[in-house]
């Protein structure tokens, strides 16, 4: 299977590595911690409905890990989970850590327009960070 990446994905994220069968993209946004794991499954699986068995307890497996990553390296008051994929049909798994201090609290990331670029010194940070789960 030759798995590629949608554009629309690959633009505004830095590429942290894999876990399991999944890439782990962070969104170049500052203000909300913000991951997307992104399953190489075939094209055309875009539910998690569609996984075999054994991809489906690996993407859950790598949900998991990174949600307590998020929990443990940020303390979030919220962590926000979804799988929507209404404009971008590839599958793909937001986990957002989020605080009632936020800019966007109490609504959705997707709405809010400003965007904060990380610093490569934060990035670099969080990569490092994360290697811990890889």
């Amino acid at each position: 299977m030759a798995f590629t990446l949608h554009p629309r994905l690959s633009a505004g994220t830095f590429d942290l590595g894999r876990i399991g069968i999944s890439r782990l993209l962070l969104k170049n946004n500052s203000l909300f911690p913000w991951f997307l794991l992104v399953p190489e499954v075939d094209e055309g699986v875009e539910d998690l409905h569609q996984l075999t068995p054994d991809q489906y307890a690996d993407v859950t497996a790598a949900i998991r890990t990174v949600s307590q990553f998020i929990s443990d390296h940020f303390r979030p008051e919220k962590l926000n989970f979804a799988s929507i994929g209404n404009q971008v049909r590839q599958m793909h798994i937001h986990l957002i850590a989020r605080w009632d201090t936020d800019p966007a609290w109490p609504g959705t990331v997707w709405a809010f327009e400003e965007k904060e670029p990380y610093e490569k010194e934060q990035v670099e940070e969080i990569r490092k960070a994360v290697t811990t789960i890889l």
